[in-house]
């Protein structure tokens, strides 16, 4: 279903030249009647490391269910970024209740807005899920394009507080960013094989950074209704060693050195 859309991208890629500035689209991809595979779900669940009842939606969920639309708006020529070697930056996501296999969902996708970054051009996606004409989840994705700026980069400034105190430790296969781009349709190259993550700047494969906020999730057992931001600060390389660490509303994802791959916190 996807494979249209994957190719369409791959091929306008080369022809986009990013700029905050640029007009964005104005189409809103809709899909209604939107009904949970239960089978799906299942995989998706396992793959996550959710643990909650069969016919639950997990609160990322819906993202996935959505993705085809945002590759319909992100493969248009209208899109000014490139699709190959888009990563991923961030999310917030809001949930006013537990949704199920038996919703029926309506939903849509839009553009929100382009921003400078100091390593290129940073897009803003909106997703909404409404069922019966009421929102019942929506997200807000921030997707960054890497090109040379005039902007200087900065090292980041050093952590004011001690590292959050470590849960969990996870051996993350060298195949787990196709295991997941098969559950959730995301087969962008930087995440598939380390031959096609160098063209893009990445020494190996990294990891999904859906993946990564699925799964702190799912440790963190979050509630149905719930308002979550994830910031992903460093790409996750294929294979590795990655440490969970919460302590009450905030969480993180670390490396063997320390460095933090993904916070977030949830309210």
């Amino acid at each position: 279903m996807l494979a249209p859309l994957l190719l369409r991208g791959a091929v306008l890629s080369p022809f986009k030249r990013p700029r905050p500035d640029a007009p964005l689209p104005a189409s809103r991809p809709t899909l209604s009647g939107v009904r949970p595979d239960a089978a799906h779900l299942a995989a998706y669940s396992r793959l996550c490391g959710y643990r909650s009842t069969p016919h639950t939606l997990p609160l990322t969920y819906p993202h996935v269910l959505s993705f085809p639309l945002a590759m319909r708006l992100m493969t248009t020529r209208a899109f000014p970024l490139p699709l190959l070697g888009l990563v991923h930056t961030s999310i917030e996501i809001t949930q006013q209740r537990a949704l199920t296999t038996d919703d029926s969902l309506e939903l849509v996708v839009y553009a929100g807005q382009l921003a400078s970054h100091r390593r290129g051009t940073e897009a803003t996606l909106v997703t909404e899920a409404r069922v019966d004409g009421d929102t019942v989840w929506t997200s807000s994705s921030t997707y960054l394009a890497r090109h040379r700026t005039d902007t200087p980069t900065t090292p980041s400034a050093p952590r004011d507080s001690e590292p959050l105190p470590a849960l969990a430790e996870w051996a993350l296969p060298r195949d787990l960013g196709r295991r997941y781009g098969a559950v959730s349709g995301d087969r962008n190259p930087i995440h598939l094989h380390p031959l096609t993550a160098r063209l893009f700047g990445f020494p190996r494969a990294i990891a999904h950074g859906m993946w990564t906020a699925a799964r702190c999730l799912a440790e963190h057992e979050t509630q149905q209704t719930a308002h979550v931001r994830v910031d992903f600060k460093a790409p996750v390389l294929l294979p590795g060693t990655v440490t969970y660490a919460a302590d009450g509303p905030h969480f993180e994802l670390r490396g063997t050195t320390g460095k933090i791959h993904l916070s977030g916190a949830i309210r």
